[in-house]
């Protein structure tokens, strides 16, 4: 059913929420890990949230990180028409207001991710607002998510070397002050490389926060950044909770160039020269007898096993989160 705007993906945040699902969120930054989502999705009849990074746009725009937003953006939108799931774009721990602004004048982003959690409270609360009042004023179909408490790790540039869980009490405060539509929290996860066996995690704190929120007739959505690394059973307690939103993209790093390399490894010798054959890469080993074979050195060869291996992840991350099967489009 293609690409969809805010106002979609609020829906499917509310059927989640409903159906006590979660929708994971899959970083992309080039189309290889893009159409490996999508085809995953597909499979399984899940809807779609990819998200791309200030980082990541930088990276697809050849230094520009507008013009790889627009790039990405139709991109998402061309390969999205091809399947019948609901397919949408946030745009994750954005920092610059500037930034922001031209994504919102754009309208590209289903929803987009101002990040002030690095900030005091007081800070964090008039950034996060200044987003919600910026597409108000643009009458744009944008959601916007927020953060507070702060999350072990790196994320872009954003750096921290301690977690400070979010408190309940504040974190009704601050949707209250700011009328963002979700609210990523600080439960124990970490950003980057982390083991869940590792972590000191606390789905209860995340069950505290939902039911502070009920309380204070609030049915924010609820997101959980730094989720790669934690086991199943971790995720499905954390949706069990009020989690909605999960976060995922240094699982898909690791897959990505984790089947490159085993294809290279398993077939070095159609790649590389055996030792002391020598050859001029230069003339293509015309001084060789060893020549080498394009059905493993073609980018296309890695990049059909690459899509095949994404899609199989986010396939079985989506029957852990639930959200298999609940396409509101299929």
């Amino acid at each position: 059913m293609g690409y969809h705007g805010g106002t979609e993906l609020a829906s499917v945040y509310q059927d989640a929420l409903a159906g006590e699902f979660g929708l994971i969120a899959s970083n992309v930054a080039e189309p290889n890990t893009l159409i490996g989502l999508i085809e995953g999705a597909a499979r399984v009849d899940s809807d779609l949230l990819l998200q791309m990074s200030n980082g990541a746009c930088t990276f697809a725009g050849n230094g520009d990180p507008i013009a790889g937003l627009q790039a990405m953006g139709n991109y998402i939108e061309l390969i999205a028409d091809q399947y019948d799931i609901g397919v949408f774009l946030n745009m994750d721990h954005q920092t610059d207001l500037d930034t922001i602004q031209r994504q919102v004048e754009l309208d590209i982003p289903s929803s987009i991710m101002i990040d002030a959690s690095h900030e005091e409270f007081e800070e964090n609360v008039t950034r996060s607002k200044r987003v919600v009042e910026m597409i108000d004023s643009a009458g744009a179909d944008i959601l916007v998510e927020a953060e507070l408490g702060t999350i072990k790790g790196v994320e872009d540039e954003i750096v921290a070397e301690e977690a400070f869980y979010t408190d309940p009490e504040k974190a009704v405060e601050f949707i209250d002050r700011t009328g963002c539509d979700l609210l990523a929290i600080s439960v124990g996860t970490q950003h980057g490389v982390a083991k869940g066996a590792d972590l000191e995690l606390r789905p209860d704190l995340a069950g505290e926060i939902r039911t502070a929120l009920r309380d204070h007739g609030l049915d924010t959505p609820l997101v959980l950044h730094g989720a790669s690394g934690i086991q199943s059973e971790q995720l499905q307690r954390m949706i069990e909770h009020g989690i909605c939103k999960i976060n995922k993209d240094t699982r898909y790093q690791y897959e990505y160039t984790r089947t490159a390399y085993d294809l290279y490894r398993n077939n070095d010798e159609s790649i590389v020269p055996p030792e002391g054959a020598g050859g001029d890469r230069k003339s293509f080993f015309n001084d060789v007898e060893w020549s080498p074979n394009k059905d493993y050195f073609d980018p296309r060869v890695a990049g059909r096993q690459i899509r095949n291996r994404i899609g199989e992840v986010y396939g079985e991350l989506a029957h852990t989160s639930g959200s298999a099967g609940q396409s509101r489009y299929v």
